[in-house]
Protein backbone atom coordinates (compact mmCIF):
# COMPACT_ATOMS: atom_id res chain seq x y z
CA UNK A 1 0.00 0.00 0.00
CA UNK A 2 1.63 3.27 -1.13
CA UNK A 3 1.15 6.13 1.30
CA UNK A 4 2.58 9.64 1.18
CA UNK A 5 2.17 13.20 2.40
CA UNK A 6 2.78 16.11 0.02
CA UNK A 7 2.56 19.91 0.30
CA UNK A 8 -0.72 21.51 -0.71
CA UNK A 9 -0.44 23.55 -3.93
CA UNK A 10 -2.81 24.83 -6.59
CA UNK A 11 -2.04 21.65 -8.54
CA UNK A 12 -3.53 19.35 -5.91
CA UNK A 13 -6.12 21.68 -4.36
CA UNK A 14 -8.77 19.70 -6.24
CA UNK A 15 -7.77 16.63 -4.19
CA UNK A 16 -9.28 18.08 -1.02
CA UNK A 17 -12.62 16.55 0.05
CA UNK A 18 -15.54 18.03 -1.92
CA UNK A 19 -16.90 20.59 0.57
CA UNK A 20 -13.39 21.80 1.43
CA UNK A 21 -12.24 22.60 -2.12
CA UNK A 22 -14.26 25.80 -2.28
CA UNK A 23 -14.72 26.51 1.42
CA UNK A 24 -13.55 30.01 2.37
CA UNK A 25 -14.69 29.99 6.00
CA UNK A 26 -11.18 30.73 7.29
CA UNK A 27 -9.74 32.49 4.27
CA UNK A 28 -12.21 35.43 4.20
CA UNK A 29 -13.91 37.52 6.83
CA UNK A 30 -17.58 36.62 7.50
CA UNK A 31 -19.02 39.32 5.20
CA UNK A 32 -16.74 38.60 2.23
CA UNK A 33 -17.10 34.86 2.77
CA UNK A 34 -20.89 35.00 2.61
CA UNK A 35 -20.70 37.20 -0.49
CA UNK A 36 -18.34 34.76 -2.22
CA UNK A 37 -20.69 31.86 -1.54
CA UNK A 38 -23.72 33.81 -2.74
CA UNK A 39 -21.91 35.00 -5.88
CA UNK A 40 -20.55 31.57 -6.71
CA UNK A 41 -16.94 32.77 -6.52
CA UNK A 42 -15.83 30.81 -3.45
CA UNK A 43 -13.68 28.37 -5.44
CA UNK A 44 -11.82 31.23 -7.14
CA UNK A 45 -11.34 32.97 -3.80
CA UNK A 46 -9.92 29.76 -2.32
CA UNK A 47 -7.42 29.45 -5.17
CA UNK A 48 -6.46 33.10 -4.82
CA UNK A 49 -5.86 32.70 -1.10
CA UNK A 50 -3.73 29.58 -1.54
CA UNK A 51 -1.72 31.31 -4.27
CA UNK A 52 -1.10 34.42 -2.17
CA UNK A 53 -0.02 32.49 0.92
CA UNK A 54 2.29 30.24 -1.10
CA UNK A 55 3.96 33.26 -2.70
CA UNK A 56 4.24 35.37 0.45
CA UNK A 57 4.74 32.81 3.21
CA UNK A 58 5.25 29.36 1.70
CA UNK A 59 3.70 25.95 2.21
CA UNK A 60 0.41 26.16 4.13
CA UNK A 61 -0.96 22.62 3.96
CA UNK A 62 -0.38 18.92 3.47
CA UNK A 63 -2.41 16.30 1.60
CA UNK A 64 -2.31 12.60 2.53
CA UNK A 65 -2.59 9.92 -0.16
CA UNK A 66 -3.10 6.17 0.00
CA UNK A 67 -2.40 4.38 -3.28
CA UNK A 68 -2.48 7.78 -4.97
CA UNK A 69 -6.03 8.42 -3.67
CA UNK A 70 -6.36 11.54 -1.47
CA UNK A 71 -7.59 10.59 2.01
CA UNK A 72 -7.07 13.72 4.10
CA UNK A 73 -5.49 17.13 4.47
CA UNK A 74 -4.45 19.84 6.90
CA UNK A 75 -4.37 23.62 6.35
CA UNK A 76 -2.45 26.17 8.45
CA UNK A 77 -1.14 29.75 8.26
CA UNK A 78 -0.11 32.68 10.47
CA UNK A 79 -3.06 34.59 11.99
CA UNK A 80 -2.51 37.56 9.66
CA UNK A 81 -3.58 35.36 6.73
CA UNK A 82 -6.71 34.06 8.50
CA UNK A 83 -9.37 36.82 8.62
CA UNK A 84 -12.06 34.63 10.17
CA UNK A 85 -9.92 34.04 13.26
CA UNK A 86 -10.69 37.54 14.55
CA UNK A 87 -14.42 36.74 14.66
CA UNK A 88 -14.07 34.15 17.45
CA UNK A 89 -14.88 35.13 21.04
CA UNK A 90 -11.52 33.74 22.19
CA UNK A 91 -9.47 35.66 19.62
CA UNK A 92 -6.90 36.93 18.95
CA UNK A 93 -4.45 34.11 18.43
CA UNK A 94 -1.04 34.57 20.02
CA UNK A 95 1.51 36.41 17.86
CA UNK A 96 4.10 33.65 18.34
CA UNK A 97 1.77 30.94 17.00
CA UNK A 98 0.63 29.63 13.63
CA UNK A 99 -3.05 28.78 13.26
CA UNK A 100 -4.23 25.26 12.50
CA UNK A 101 -7.24 26.14 10.36
CA UNK A 102 -8.79 22.96 9.05
CA UNK A 103 -8.17 19.23 8.76
CA UNK A 104 -10.25 16.33 7.56
CA UNK A 105 -9.79 12.61 6.98
CA UNK A 106 -12.22 10.76 4.73
CA UNK A 107 -14.42 8.33 6.70
CA UNK A 108 -12.84 5.15 5.30
CA UNK A 109 -9.44 6.15 6.69
CA UNK A 110 -10.41 7.64 10.04
CA UNK A 111 -9.05 6.02 13.18
CA UNK A 112 -5.73 5.09 11.52
CA UNK A 113 -3.63 7.87 13.05
CA UNK A 114 -3.48 9.98 9.89
CA UNK A 115 -4.85 13.05 11.67
CA UNK A 116 -2.15 12.86 14.34
CA UNK A 117 0.60 12.42 11.75
CA UNK A 118 -0.66 15.44 9.83
CA UNK A 119 -0.44 17.57 12.99
CA UNK A 120 3.05 16.22 13.72
CA UNK A 121 4.09 17.08 10.18
CA UNK A 122 2.82 20.64 10.62
CA UNK A 123 4.75 20.86 13.90
CA UNK A 124 7.95 19.72 12.20
CA UNK A 125 7.50 22.34 9.47
CA UNK A 126 6.78 25.16 11.93
CA UNK A 127 9.75 24.32 14.15
CA UNK A 128 11.94 24.93 11.11
CA UNK A 129 10.17 28.28 10.63
CA UNK A 130 10.87 29.21 14.26
CA UNK A 131 7.28 29.42 15.48
CA UNK A 132 6.78 28.66 19.17
CA UNK A 133 3.35 27.05 18.98
CA UNK A 134 0.35 25.97 16.95
CA UNK A 135 -3.01 27.38 18.02
CA UNK A 136 -6.52 26.44 16.97
CA UNK A 137 -10.08 27.37 17.80
CA UNK A 138 -11.87 24.21 18.87
CA UNK A 139 -15.56 23.35 18.77
CA UNK A 140 -16.53 22.05 22.20
CA UNK A 141 -19.99 21.03 20.93
CA UNK A 142 -18.86 19.41 17.68
CA UNK A 143 -21.34 16.91 16.24
CA UNK A 144 -20.50 16.55 12.54
CA UNK A 145 -17.72 17.50 10.10
CA UNK A 146 -17.45 21.27 9.92
CA UNK A 147 -14.94 24.08 9.44
CA UNK A 148 -14.00 24.25 13.13
CA UNK A 149 -12.12 21.24 14.50
CA UNK A 150 -13.58 19.32 17.45
CA UNK A 151 -11.96 20.34 20.72
CA UNK A 152 -11.73 16.69 21.78
CA UNK A 153 -9.62 15.89 18.71
CA UNK A 154 -7.26 18.78 19.43
CA UNK A 155 -6.85 17.57 23.03
CA UNK A 156 -6.15 14.06 21.78
CA UNK A 157 -3.26 15.21 19.58
CA UNK A 158 -1.59 17.27 22.31
CA UNK A 159 -3.28 20.69 22.40
CA UNK A 160 -4.16 22.36 25.70
CA UNK A 161 -6.82 24.99 26.35
CA UNK A 162 -5.33 28.46 26.84
CA UNK A 163 -8.56 30.48 26.73
CA UNK A 164 -11.67 28.56 27.79
CA UNK A 165 -15.08 29.10 26.23
CA UNK A 166 -18.25 26.95 26.35
CA UNK A 167 -18.29 26.63 22.55
CA UNK A 168 -15.04 27.89 20.99
CA UNK A 169 -12.03 27.48 23.30
CA UNK A 170 -8.68 28.63 21.96
CA UNK A 171 -6.18 25.80 22.19
CA UNK A 172 -2.40 25.64 21.91
CA UNK A 173 0.30 23.10 21.19
CA UNK A 174 3.76 24.19 22.36
CA UNK A 175 6.26 23.22 19.69
CA UNK A 176 9.08 22.73 22.17
CA UNK A 177 7.05 19.86 23.61
CA UNK A 178 6.96 18.22 20.18
CA UNK A 179 10.75 17.96 20.04
CA UNK A 180 10.40 14.78 22.07
CA UNK A 181 8.12 13.41 19.35
CA UNK A 182 10.97 13.04 16.88
CA UNK A 183 11.70 9.35 17.37
CA UNK A 184 8.04 8.45 17.89
CA UNK A 185 7.08 10.52 14.87
CA UNK A 186 9.55 8.79 12.58
CA UNK A 187 8.30 5.38 13.68
CA UNK A 188 4.67 6.48 13.29
CA UNK A 189 5.38 7.80 9.82
CA UNK A 190 7.11 4.58 8.85
CA UNK A 191 4.11 2.56 10.03
CA UNK A 192 1.55 4.88 8.52
CA UNK A 193 3.26 5.48 5.21
CA UNK A 194 4.37 1.87 4.80
CA UNK A 195 8.02 2.81 4.43
CA UNK A 196 10.16 -0.28 3.96
CA UNK A 197 13.19 1.71 2.87
CA UNK A 198 14.11 5.29 3.64
CA UNK A 199 12.81 6.68 0.38
CA UNK A 200 12.24 10.48 0.46
CA UNK A 201 8.96 10.19 -1.46
CA UNK A 202 7.44 8.22 1.40
CA UNK A 203 8.12 10.92 3.97
CA UNK A 204 6.58 14.35 4.45
CA UNK A 205 8.11 16.90 2.10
Amino acid sequence: MGRRLVPLTLDNLSDLPGPCRSCVFWELDPVRGEAAVNDGTAEEEKESWISSVLLEWGSCGRVAYVDEVPVGFVLYAPPAYVPRSTAFPTSPASPDACLLMASRIVPAHQGQGIGRVLVQTVAKDLIRREFKAIEAFGDARWQRPACVLPADHLLAVGFKTVRPHPVYPRMRLELRSTLSWKGDMEMALDRLLGAVQKEPALHPL
